[in-house]
């Protein structure tokens, strides 16, 4: 195979290893934004906020994260956590005594006539729901955090890939003009 055949089969896949990356790199940003916007405006519409700065709804040990957001208003993925795992969760442990949903569901369909049971159940069953969904809207703003740092890391690879390229370019020519010049043939007048 030639130089010169190889320096374009080279360029072509450069071009066509580029556009793929401008592509997958278009459509991660264009999920990161979407994903975004999606956990931040159905946050947003359930109107959720954490309890004021020195509430009585957080003071011991086991509020200590809710803390940072006094007062704000849920609207993240990293609050839904928080949200969902220090406040939801630490009063359904009260409720149930330290028992899930499904053991104490058990124990109600055992007693089908005890009402205060019965009760803690379908209050467990709300939480459980609630701490479910904010937590599932923190795994989605993790993966628009992924898709963006994926983004990050798809720009340079292309960069380098563009860089590459243009470097074949300029070292194709560069040998076409070598070539070329070996190949002249030198006047006779000259080798005496």
């Amino acid at each position: 195979m030639h130089r010169r055949t190889l320096d374009r089969l080279l360029s072509l896949a450069g071009l066509a290893l580029a556009a793929l990356l401008i592509v997958a790199g278009s459509l991660l940003t264009w999920a990161h934004y979407f994903v975004s916007d999606q956990v931040h405006s159905q946050l947003a519409a359930q109107q959720i906020y954490f309890p004021a700065k020195g509430s009585p709804a957080t003071a011991g040990a086991a509020f200590a994260p809710m803390r940072q957001y006094a007062g704000q208003q849920l609207t993240t993925g990293a609050q839904a956590e928080t949200y969902a795992d220090h406040f939801i969760a630490v009063h359904l442990r009260e409720i149930g005594g330290g028992k899930t949903y499904a053991q104490l569901s058990a124990q109600a369909q055992v007693n089908p006539t005890d009402t205060k049971l019965a009760a803690a159940v379908d209050t467990m069953f709300k939480g459980e729901t609630l701490k479910g969904l904010l937590n599932e809207a923190y795994a989605f703003s993790v993966f628009g955090q992924i898709a963006f740092y994926a983004t990050i890391g798809l720009g340079l690879a292309g960069l380098v890939v563009l860089g590459a390229l243009i470097f074949e370019i300029i070292d194709a020519r560069r040998s076409q003009d070598v070539v070329a010049a070996v190949e002249q043939p030198v006047p006779t007048a000259a080798i005496r």
